[in-house]
Order: structure tokens, then sequence, then C-alpha cells
């Protein structure tokens, strides 16, 4: 499938989930015809089944997150998590000590200087 193809197609998807109608292989194919750009089908359908029960503007909102949110944990795993999450916090403080050395500031010029 060409780069033009896969936009397209992309595209197709992005506005069907902006509209609330669901993502199917028909409709971006329907899409992507009104544009004048052909998609194969086989593409069409795989593009589809991978958004398939996904909230595509959910993901979309969540791109500046940093990755993707773990998986929910059924109650076996909470108390598992518990513990790991108690690990977690010492991790976030060296983020902030290491965001804290990089900065300007510390180098001796800013970006007004």
């Amino acid at each position: 499938m060409s780069n033009t193809a896969e936009l397209a197609a992309t595209y197709a998807a992005l506005i069907l989930a902006d509209e609330g109608v669901e993502i199917t292989a028909d409709k971006i194919t329907a899409i992507t015809s009104a544009a004048s750009v052909e998609v194969e089908p086989i593409w069409a359908s795989l593009l589809a089944k991978a958004l398939e029960g996904k909230d595509v503007k959910s993901m979309l909102s969540n791109i500046g997150a940093g990755g993707g949110a773990p998986a929910a944990a059924g109650p076996g795993a909470a108390a598992a998590g518990g513990a790991a999450a108690g690990g977690a916090e010492p991790a976030a403080e060296e983020k902030k000590e290491e965001a804290k050395e990089e900065s300007d500031d510390d180098m001796g010029f800013g970006l007004f200087d």
C-alpha cells in the first residue's frame, strides 16, 4: 500500500471516529474512493479490524500522555499492584531530579540571556 493510500485510509478512519460512526472497511473504502484514492479492500478491512472496539477519540486525546495506559487489572492483581505502586514513587522522584539537573539555569545560561 502506498503512503498516500495509508494516509487516506487513516484519515478516513479518523473522520468516521470524529462523526461517531462505526469504523468499517466499507465506510473506509467509500471515503477514500470519494477522495479519488484507491485503497485495496484488504487494507481497509485490516484497519477496521485493528480499530474495532477501540475508542479512537480517547486514543487521540491521550497522545501526549507518553505511552499507552496499563490494562485494567482484575481483583487478584490489585493486591500485587499495590506493592508495585509503592515502588513507583521513588522512580517519579528520580525523574524530577533528572529534569532539574538538565535545566538551562544550571548551565549558566537561559533562553533570554
